[in-house]
């Protein structure tokens, strides 16, 4: 580790490491856009975790430049205060604070901002679609001028570094790529028209605030979309920025129609973009960040000992848990929280208006579900060796409480372990792997290899049961179930992958998606059947966008409206939507159409009386998410 934890001079700021937290948006932001008193606990978190620079989320510069009401903002005076503690916080820390300008232009919601979204041309936003109001020259001098007053807070607010957010399809980048600029003045054009705005807030923001304040510029070098930037012609923009004023440069990539390379996906490899950022790093004399899917200190020491860029930026890896720089640099490698780039925390912001983690449940929570001292120390039993009886375990036994966890298969993880088969998923592993490593930390006593009943509970005669049982997958009544080419997916998830030419996945869910996509890698010619209309329904949307994708690659059949009626002796026979009798020919049916909550044993505990708690797939069919968070919960409440 020693090239990651080497110190960095950028200017007049000395680096103590080459870790720079990303500038993610926390969601713990008042409506009005200012800071609260939790905003300032998120990022007193991120940086008393090690890392050398945290770049404050983006803070819009102008009122309609906002993307949500909770995005922290800096187009008034009156928001230098709150700011001004955030960067106290983060220099407490041992970190250096900087900050991120942005401006949303086309790609925020009218009803957001009660008016028609700026935009360079008059092209819409194709995430978000509706008419734009395409900017005059008045207007993006306006903005010039608003992005210098918004330096000049950032200055006061005592912030060290400032960002400039040219990249994932806001204002700026809107300007640098032909994709959403077909202006024909000064502004448009080529490759230096279109690089102008950002040449001319550069040149402001320089002007503001003197030549030796390091100024840094995030640009998607990559957009994978018709017209869009590519590395080469990113190249050729950053040549002119760098004139202006640029000192620092973060390659990102994607834009609002390829989101997947804004946050990439477990689909994505490591590090997916720090060959980008080596590009940039050997065409132009400037220092480089790398950003994207890079989760783990190994990875990031890598990217550095191989030249590939100066510094490497890490978002999610480090809401994941913040203090991964630390355990890195003392050797504590499996006490690392690893994010797996399952995007629940991009889901949640869609769905909740708030950021969760899967691993992390304590994420946009930090005082809420701090871990307590126990003043009452109990004995308590946990049945169930899955991600939420793990969770609880060790959480309790960090209170204090005498904790023993009993799990009836040989190893732990439950359905984590076949939900880590397939090769995309590998990086759940990481997971099972940090639980089993707390439990041994905090000494829970485990029993493997022990199924538990009433009468073990009874022996034991624990003060707490924390039920985590979880499920077993449901079988259709249908003909011919009980048929031997009849399996289970967990069966086909736990390694028994079916030998066959051809093979039928009934149900067409998140599960039952990732099976056929499991089977079709290993050569078997697979149709999957679903009753709705669509497949992958309740995915994450960027994770099922390439997942649908490969299924496409891997010729899957999917046939959507058509539910099993009975499986026959070489297959399964089916009803579309007219009623309508179809056969297919199978050598291997797997199930995928459901789970049930394995409650047996706890309706017997609860009638002898314990103390007894319910979380994860026992409670009701649940995401890993869900049941990590109430063994959190629980964990903390006994």
């Amino acid at each position: 580790m020693k090239y990651l934890f080497s110190p960095y001079r950028i200017k007049n700021l000395e680096l103590k490491n080459r870790i720079v937290a990303a500038p993610l948006a926390s969601f713990v932001i008042a409506d009005d856009g200012s800071v609260t008193d939790q905003t300032v606990e998120h990022y007193k978190m991120r940086a008393g975790g090690g890392a050398a620079m945290v770049i404050m989320e983006a803070c819009a510069i102008s009122p309609e430049g906002i993307v949500s009401a909770h995005q922290a903002r800096i187009d008034k005076d009156h928001y230098i205060e709150g700011l001004y503690k955030i960067a106290e916080v983060i220099r407490s820390e041992g970190a250096i604070p900087a900050l991120q300008l942005h401006h949303a232009g086309r790609q925020t919601p009218e009803k957001v901002i009660n008016q028609k979204p700026l935009a360079p041309s008059s092209l819409p936003c194709p995430a978000i679609r509706g008419e734009v109001e395409p900017l005059t020259v008045n207007g993006i001098q306006e903005l010039i001028q608003k992005f210098g007053d918004a330096a000049d807070r950032t200055h006061q607010a005592g912030f060290e570094l400032i960002e400039i957010h040219g990249a994932h399809g806001y204002l700026v980048n809107q300007f640098l790529s032909r994709y959403s600029n077909i202006r024909e003045d000064r502004y448009g054009g080529n490759i230096a028209g279109r690089a102008q705005f950002a040449t001319e807030i550069i040149q402001e923001l320089r002007k503001r605030l003197g030549e030796d304040f390091p100024i840094s510029f995030k640009i998607s070098a990559q957009e994978f979309v018709p017209d869009g930037l590519t590395v080469p012609e990113s190249i050729e923009i950053l040549k002119i920025l760098l004139v202006a004023g640029v000192d620092l440069v973060q390659v990102s990539a994607g834009n609002d129609a390829t989101p997947e390379w804004v946050c990439q996906p477990m689909f994505m490899k490591k590090a997916c973009l720090a060959d980008s950022a080596n590009q940039v790093k050997k065409a132009l004399n400037v220092p480089v960040m790398a950003v994207g899917r890079i989760n783990d200190p190994i990875t990031a020491n890598g990217i550095i000992e191989t030249g590939k860029a100066d510094l490497v930026c890490i978002g999610r890896g480090l809401m994941a848990d913040p203090e991964m720089p630390k355990k890195a640099q003392e050797g504590r490698l499996a006490e690392i929280r690893t994010c797996i780039a399952c995007n629940t925390c991009m889901e949640s912001i869609w769905k909740k208006g708030r950021v969760e983690c899967l691993v992390n449940p304590s994420l946009g929570r930090e005082k809420e579900m701090e871990i307590k001292p126990t003043d009452n120390p109990k004995k308590v039993m946990v049945v169930g060796g899955g991600p939420g009886g793990l969770n609880a375990a060790w959480v309790a036994a960090k209170r204090g409480h005498e904790v023993s966890l009993y799990e009836k298969q040989p190893m732990l993880g439950g359905q984590l372990v076949p939900g880590s088969l397939t090769d995309y998923k590998r990086e759940l592993r990481t997971l099972i792997n940090f639980q089993k490593t707390q439990i041994e930390i905090y000494g829970v006593k485990l029993h493997l290899n022990h199924e538990v009943t009433a009468d073990t509970i009874q022996e034991v005669n624990p003060d707490v049961v924390i039920m985590a049982t979880g499920s077993q997958p449901i079988l259709p009544d249908v003909e011919g179930i009980e048929r031997e080419i009849v399996l289970p997916f967990d069966i086909v998830l736990n390694g028994k992958q079916p030998i066959s030419k051809k093979t039928v996945v009934i149900g067409g869910g998140p599960t039952g998606c990732e099976v056929a996509y499991h089977i079709s890698q290993n050569g078997s010619q697979v149709t999957l059947v679903e009753m709705l209309p669509k497949i992958a329904i309740g995915l994450e949307a960027m994770t099922k966008k390439i997942l649908l994708k490969k299924l496409k690659e891997n010729n899957v059949t999917i046939l959507t409206e058509h539910r099993l009626v009975r499986v026959v002796e070489n297959g399964v026979a089916l009803l579309d939507k007219d009623e309508k009798e179809i056969v297919i020919e199978a050598d291997k049916v797997v199930i995928a159409s459901g789970i049930r909550a394995d409650t047996k044993l706890y309706n017997q505990v609860k009638e002898l009386g314990y103390e007894t708690h319910l979380i994860g797939d026992c409670l009701e069919p649940r995401t890993a998410k869900s049941a990590i968070y109430e063994a959190a919960m629980v964990g903390r409440s006994i």
